[in-house]
């Protein structure tokens, strides 16, 4: 084998992948078919969830130094917010962070444990059997050809590797457009005192000043067409009655709502994640959040399958677990696109209007509001289990001592939590290196969970409750059926 795992795309959700496997270990390979890194930021999100998975591996820091928190968020552009600091979370925040230093960030861990990024690299085609994968490329040298356990298809929603395995790809086509423009001149007067219109305005860190807008005259031109300054300027124009003096473009992009989900993210020893596997409109701003948690369930999934102790099944678990998370969000992004759509047809704008007030007034009752900003911020993703209702939602990051849950996992291993203070030592001995262990106190979370076994990615593999009577052998039971067999003592 070349490699243990080649991954097709160096976005954030495969420089994320490549992180996870090299931190257990795995020989990786991103192979990236732009020649250089993009300076354009397509996401200007992180929402909590994303934060966490970070916080787990004890990088979050490094993305929150250079962004901006606000504590709420947006559901289809409905005028109330989403209160994400009302969710049991440590980051009920949306950090506004543009995707070229998130990507740049997520680049900078993924060589620090050495993954091998190749740039001006492009996969091709595939072939894989029962050992492995030849993945066969071309690259400024000309054609290539690798040899690989296991091929990671992170490369778009165009994705070659996806194709080339023969995945299908299910869904609609668009039926709109939206428009974005990145500008280095702005008449930052104009932009104070004037009426904003459908054009959604955001200052970026790097000085320049972003406008989305949907416009009802072109919001059927495809998104594959490209996007004039001129056309841009009129359209602003007409939405908000004012240019704003934009000028000076550094980037101009057409959007769609064409939405799809692979029928599997698995096929034999190919994966896909992240646009790869499922592509929407960008509402709430979801794509790159979700992306990142598939990266962050497969990672170490993959990782214990190649390093050896990967018990039976763990590898699908992962289609059987983001394919609904895929489904959920493709689901609430078309409900979302369908309430801005219809404000800007005419025959449909009196009664959309009526139907959004009355969405309005929803998310001022509490429970409602928490339920979509659950969704839309990924902190309800549970991934449910037999047994008790616990098992699959996250693990909370309390505080051990002077520690936290989330330092337990910061290596990758899984992370223990006896809340009695009988069993760690036995839990650290049967499995030395998948295992840290520690001790926390029952009125830090809830009184009734006596054991707890942490996944690497932050879910609940398993719970005693107070009311069990302790049983090792029900113990090792349950940890071996996510961590694999005990070492031999």
């Amino acid at each position: 084998m070349d490699t243990d795992v080649v991954i097709s795309g160096a976005g954030p959700t495969g420089l994320l992948l490549g992180a996870e496997l090299a931190l257990a270990g795995v020989r990786v390979r991103i192979l990236e078919r732009q020649k250089t890194r993009h300076e354009q930021s397509r996401a200007l999100t992180l929402h909590p969830r994303s934060i966490e998975i970070l916080e787990l591996r004890g990088i979050a820091d490094r993305f929150l130094s250079l962004g901006r928190t606000v504590p709420g968020w947006h559901f289809a552009g409905l005028s109330r917010q989403l209160d994400f600091s009302a969710l049991e979370s440590r980051h009920g925040y949306t950090l506004f962070l543009e995707q070229a230093r998130t990507e740049r960030l997520l680049e900078e861990r993924a060589r620090e444990l050495g993954v091998e990024i190749s740039y001006g690299h492009e996969v091709v085609a595939l072939a894989q059997d029962s050992d492995g994968v030849d993945v066969e490329g071309t690259g400024p040298d000309g054609d290539f050809r690798l040899r690989a356990a296991y091929l990671a298809g992170c490369d778009g929603g165009r994705s070659e590797v996806r194709e080339s395995a023969g995945i299908g790809f299910p869904g609609s086509d668009g039926t709109m457009s939206a428009m974005l423009g990145d500008f280095a001149v702005v008449d930052q007067d104009e932009l104070a005192a004037a009426e904003r219109g459908s054009a959604l305005i955001v200052p970026l860190t790097s000085g320049l000043t972003r406008f989305v807008l949907t416009d009802p005259k072109r919001m059927r031109v495809p998104a594959t067409e490209p996007v004039t300054f001129a056309e841009f300027r009129e359209a602003l124009t007409e939405s908000a009655g004012t240019s704003f003096g934009i000028a000076e473009p550094r980037w101009l992009s057409r959007f769609g709502n064409a939405t799809r989900l692979a029928e599997s993210y698995r096929k034999g020893r190919v994966f896909l994640a992240g646009d790869a596997a499922h592509i929407h409109f960008p509402a709430a701003g979801q794509g790159l959040n979700t992306g990142l948690q598939d990266a962050m369930n497969l990672g170490w999934k993959l990782a214990a399958e190649i390093n050896g102790w990967a018990p039976p099944g763990l590898l699908d678990t992962y289609h059987a677990e983001r394919h609904p998370v895929g489904q959920l969000v493709t689901d609430n992004t078309q409900a979302q696109t369908l309430l801005l759509e219809l404000t800007l047809v005419p025959d449909y704008q009196r009664p959309v209007h009526a139907l959004r007030e009355l969405l309005d007034s929803l998310l001022d009752i509490p429970e409602a509001n928490a339920r979509l900003a659950g969704l839309v911020s990924a902190l309800s993703t549970s991934y449910p289990a037999p047994g008790d209702p616990l098992l699959g939602t996250r693990m909370p990051d309390l505080p051990l001592g002077s520690a936290r849950v989330s330092e337990l996992v910061h290596r990758g291993t899984f992370g223990y939590v006896d809340f009695t203070g009988d069993s760690t030592a036995q839990v650290t001995e049967g499995w030395p290196n998948r295992i840290i262990a520690a001790t926390g106190s029952k009125h830090t979370w809830t009184d009734d969970v006596a054991e707890a076994l942490v996944r690497p990615d932050g879910h609940l593999a398993w719970v005693r409750r107070e009311s069990d009577p302790p049983d090792a052998a029900a113990r090792e039971a349950a940890i071996t059926a996510w961590a694999g067999a005990a070492a031999r003592r």
